[in-house]
């Protein structure tokens, strides 16, 4: 009855996808700063998962897939957000990381490589993890 139709993002569209689509959309358009990169933390995050998942099945074309969101997350949406002059040291350390987490993201692809998936998502995790406990204090700053 229905044809077999993609979202932007690549996946299947189905209600349930739909409704996702409604939540990140309406996330972007009234999301903080500090709840857009979280979103973005999430989102690499996630197609990481399912790059792993994707490869353990032996999905190849799907893992592609999602590591390609996963280094278009990292250098379009985390690395293209910083500024470096302003943000000195830390913010070079976070595109020098950025740029590693890329390569490695990169080399996974080419040789279906699950525990370099690991790593990037090890990298990655700990900067998601305090990104969202200082959630907090940024949404009281702001009042």
């Amino acid at each position: 009855m229905y044809a077999s139709m993609s979202t932007p993002f690549g996946r299947p569209h189905n209600p349930a996808n739909a409704y996702r689509m409604v939540g990140v959309e309406t996330g972007v358009t009234t999301g903080s700063p500090h709840q857009l990169v979280g979103m973005l933390f999430q989102g690499f995050m996630d197609a990481v998962a399912q790059a792993r998942g994707a490869l353990a099945q032996g999905n190849i074309e799907a893992k592609g897939k999602a590591i390609g969101r996963a280094v278009r997350i990292i250098e379009e949406g985390l690395k293209a957000g910083l500024d470096v002059k302003e943000g000195g040291q830390l913010a070079t350390d976070l595109r020098d990381l950025y740029d590693y987490v890329i390569l490695r993201l990169t080399q996974a692809n080419l040789r279906n490589d699950a525990k370099l998936l690991e790593e990037c998502r090890s990298l990655i995790e700990p900067l998601h993890t305090a990104w969202v406990a200082i959630g907090p204090q940024i949404a009281e700053a702001g009042k």
